[in-house]
């Protein structure tokens, strides 16, 4: 996850940011101040041209209730 170019892993830890982000909304705004390093290599991912590009065409396929990161409302801290 260090360097300069992105890695398989630092790409991983983006998606799994994404997942999280999307399926527990509340949660990561709460906790994100606890990971800001980790926050900060997500918003440097999502801003390379042709990352950025891609999330915003669309290819991209929207997180849904199928995936393994779907919206748990029920699971949510309050």
């Amino acid at each position: 996850m260090l360097g300069r170019s992105l890695s398989y892993v630092a790409f991983t830890m983006f998606q799994l940011l994404e997942g999280l982000r999307f399926s527990f909304p509340r949660t990561m705004r709460r906790v994100a101040a606890s990971y800001p390093e980790l926050v900060a290599l997500h918003d440097r991912i999502a801003t390379r041209p042709k990352i950025a590009a891609y999330l915003k065409s669309p290819r991209r396929i929207p997180f849904n209730d199928r995936g393994i990161f779907r919206h748990y409302p029920e699971l949510e801290a309050g």
